[in-house]
């Protein structure tokens, strides 16, 4: 029997209720679909990163659906805020000092000083998290270093009966996760490259974003490892030829492609389209494996750049 459920009135009490009793709700979101769990139930943070086979050390993303939250939350101040009302709701997550009280969310900031949290730009993510009443930590609602999944059937195919409940609101409209900024410090580190381009960041500052890679041995937010997203056949990515035999997915106008990221060459489009490709490319890639085309980088082509090169690195 299939646990995957329309959105509707009902459906999104039960799964409210779900996270309230501790299960696991797989809900959309604008990125990708999230693995979601109350972020102050240790048992129920530890069952997703069981279900993912996820590394403890590997923190996770608080979603709120209240700008004001944040405060009872994490330590803000007034750039932190301001970057909050510009970015939020949207695929924009900030890392911030937690507040010295607040143990019940160790396990999801695996231990750190400091929570990551966002506020999603999606209907039902944001119902979702109001009906349960608090935070819900989700990462992306998928076997721990697989691609990311963007539709509730990719959920379904990688997770089974792993999840108690999956929320189906069709296609995610960005594609790629989350931005990440760590706003700790006197200057603003960009830790993983996402939905909000780098550049819109530092003409909203005035200032300066630096790119900070973490250490993928004791990462300070999600995405830093060094192999993630990645399908199971053998990816090689920068590619302007593919070889005989390789399923090649293309950007910009290729007569070579098997698939096509974005023909008129639009990042945007590239992005929503990244992930499903991928996992298109690995159901009917042969012996040879998959390619795919150099993407700018630029804009959202440095989150699309970061994806695909955890995804292609071996071991």
């Amino acid at each position: 029997m299939s646990n995957i459920y329309s959105i509707n009135p009902q459906n999104m009490q039960k799964a409210a209720q779900i996270i309230k009793d501790g299960g696991l709700v797989a809900f959309p979101t604008e990125t990708v679909y999230g693995l979601g769990a109350n972020a102050y139930d240790a048992k129920a943070v530890a069952s997703i990163f069981a279900a993912k086979g996820r590394p403890t050390f590997n923190p996770l993303i608080s979603h709120i659906a209240d700008i004001d939250f944040l405060k009872n939350y994490v330590e803000v101040d007034e750039r932190a805020l301001a970057l909050a009302h510009k970015f939020w709701p949207g695929p924009f997550t900030m890392v911030l000092k937690r507040k010295e009280h607040n143990t019940a969310i160790d396990l999801a900031c695996a231990g750190l000083p400091t929570a990551t949290v966002r506020m999603p730009n999606h209907p039902v993510a944001l119902e979702l998290i109001r009906l349960s009443g608090v935070p819900i930590v989700a990462p992306s609602a998928n076997r721990s270093q697989t691609i990311s999944p963007t539709t509730a059937e990719h959920v379904a195919e990688s997770l089974g009966d792993k999840v108690d409940m999956i929320l189906d609101g069709g296609k995610c409209a960005v594609g790629v996760e989350s931005t990440i900024v760590d706003v700790t410090g006197k200057e603003v580190f960009l830790l993983r490259a996402g939905g909000i381009a780098k550049e819109d960041i530092e003409d909203f500052l005035h200032e300066k974003v630096f790119i900070s890679h973490g250490d993928p041995n004791k990462p300070s937010s999600p995405g830093q490892m060094l192999r993630h997203y990645a399908p199971e056949h053998r990816f090689r990515i920068n590619v302007e030829e593919p070889e005989d035999g390789e399923f090649y997915i293309g950007f910009g106008y290729s007569q070579r492609a098997d698939l096509n990221l974005s023909v008129t060459a639009d990042l945007h489009e590239a992005a929503a389209n990244l992930f499903a490709y991928m996992r298109l490319a690995d159901n009917m890639a042969g012996e040879k494996g998959i390619a795919i085309a150099p993407i700018p980088e630029e804009g959202l082509g440095l989150a699309i750049n970061d994806r695909i090169r955890r995804a292609s690195y071996a071991k």
